[in-house]
């Protein structure tokens, strides 16, 4: 379907695979400050990784039997939640308590789009990013993904008003 503009022709048949190349994982990885993977072990003191996540400033931490492996992640809202239902007596407990087991990884080769639904759907704000063998190489936050989406609209704002200007 077209429509008939004052300035042209205009086709509103846009698909999101036709926009060009899209942000992927991979490139937000690059443009974090830090490469550094933050992780912790299942029986890690609640106390201690709430002030890991001070001292790094940071809202989330990869929970690891290995360091290599994503086999949970402990956010400030698991431990706000462990706060509000135990006291603060849940300090004292092991991450594995309080942590989010099993959770949703992505690849960097997956698109900011592709995350941002899955963290959008799923509620959460941290992703675990691994290679092909499962192996932990980063993690991506909602902001992270946000800030490459804006950058992205940018691109295309521009990329659109170059177009309708004739340039």
């Amino acid at each position: 379907m077209t429509e008939k503009r004052f300035w042209g022709t205009l086709d509103v048949r846009l698909n999101i695979n036709e926009r060009g190349p899209r942000m992927i994982v991979q490139q937000i990885l690059k443009s974090k400050d830090s490469d550094r993977v933050i992780t912790v072990t299942p029986d890690t003191k609640v106390s201690e990784a709430a002030g890991m996540l001070a001292k790094h400033r940071i809202g989330g931490l990869i929970v690891s039997v290995d360091g290599t492996t994503a086999d949970g992640i402990l956010s400030e809202r698991d431990i706000v939640r462990g706060l509000a239902t135990s006291g603060s007596g849940c300090l004292n407990d092991k991450v594995s308590d309080l942590m989010t087991p099993k959770p949703i990884c992505c690849t960097k080769q997956d698109s900011a789009d592709t995350v941002l639904v899955r963290m959008t759907d799923g509620r959460f704000r941290h992703m675990p990013v691994v290679d092909e063998d499962g192996k932990l190489i980063g993690m991506v936050t909602i902001g992270d993904v946000v800030k490459a989406r804006l950058q992205e609209l940018s691109m295309e704002k521009a990329a659109l008003e170059s177009m309708v200007m004739g340039h």
